[in-house]
């Protein structure tokens, strides 16, 4: 397992962090601040975050047969069969890490004010495209 992780395990940070760090430049533009928000939209905003994270942990299993379906509906059956369970187990790690980070940092208007760190926010929410 260690030896695993020092493979891995740079390359996995350094991807979080890109990943982190490339949400605040997206959202700039529709930046709201605690300091112009009611208490009602701050509360709001923790719970949904918290609630949200909650959420992507308990399904980030899902992703693994979500890419599957994504990858076989886009670029056929052979890729979908291949190609998707790897994009499925990377998203779900993903996923799932995303939002512990959510929850355990429910309490911070970051990023942006309250938003979401993945897109879609749920991993059923494009599944009808």
């Amino acid at each position: 397992m260690t030896r695993r992780w020092q493979r891995f395990g740079p390359v996995l940070l350094v991807g979080f962090l890109a990943l982190f760090l490339n949400t605040g430049v997206a959202m700039a533009d529709s930046y709201r601040s605690v300091d112009d928000a009611s208490a009602e939209e701050v509360v709001a905003g923790m719970s949904a975050k918290a609630s949200r994270g909650l959420v992507n942990v308990a399904t980030g299993w899902l992703e693994f047969p979500r890419q599957i379906h994504s990858t076989y509906k886009e670029h056929g059956a052979v890729q979908g069969c291949l190609v998707g369970p790897f994009k499925g187990m990377g998203m779900m790690v993903v996923r799932t890490f995303s939002g512990a980070l959510e929850f355990a940092t429910f309490y911070l208007a970051f990023p942006g004010f309250y938003d979401q760190y993945l897109e879609p926010r749920y991993v059923w929410d494009d599944m009808a495209q």
